[in-house]
């Protein structure tokens, strides 16, 4: 019999595809029947693809929660407060849904990101993750993954990029970047 034990994933990398690479292990797990949610820590400007494809599998199989308000700027200057009060509150909702035991696997859509540029503690992120229930799979994307949930995670990919059309001035396209 499998070990039925929860693992810590982690897609990072400066190439594209790391949602996407979450998404496919989410819709993997839910056609095994584990109950998905995905919490999105920063996208909540834009509509995407990924939405519309949630409400179209089986109620109760996987829920997306998007709980940023968008594309987080950053630089010289610190976080707008409310892009951080945001961040706070979706790590509050993985902490709380990772105690009640509605789920199989939450994926942390963009949390690298938010621990990169200083809105969420990485300390407690870990300690967090490391005090979930034992049978519980929690992904995390974004670039610039930590040192430390790469040291926690028991996968790692990294998403390099090599080449990508917006080089060239090609713009997002529809049903690939959205």
């Amino acid at each position: 019999m499998p070990e039925s034990r929860g693992l810590l994933i982690v897609y990072t990398g400066n190439g594209k595809g790391k949602t996407s690479a979450a998404l496919g292990t989410a819709f993997r797990a839910v056609g095994q029947g584990l109950k998905t949610l995905m919490v999105q820590f920063i996208k909540g400007s834009w509509h995407y693809g990924e939405l519309d494809t949630a409400r179209m599998l089986p109620e109760g199989t996987f829920e997306i929660r998007v709980m940023g308000r968008g594309f987080v700027k950053v630089g010289a200057e610190k976080p707008d407060p409310a892009d951080v009060e945001l961040v706070e509150k979706a790590w509050s909702a993985v902490v709380e849904e990772m105690g009640a035991g509605r789920f199989d696997m939450i994926l942390c859509d963009e949390i690298n990101y938010a621990i990169h540029y200083g809105m969420l503690d990485i300390d407690r992120v870990v300690a967090d993750l490391k005090a979930r229930p034992e049978s519980l799979h929690v992904v995390c994307t974004g670039r610039n993954a930590h040192p430390k949930l790469i040291e926690a995670a028991d996968l790692v990919s990294e998403v390099r990029q090599i080449k990508h059309p917006y080089q060239r001035g090609i713009l997002a396209q529809r049903g690939i970047e959205y």
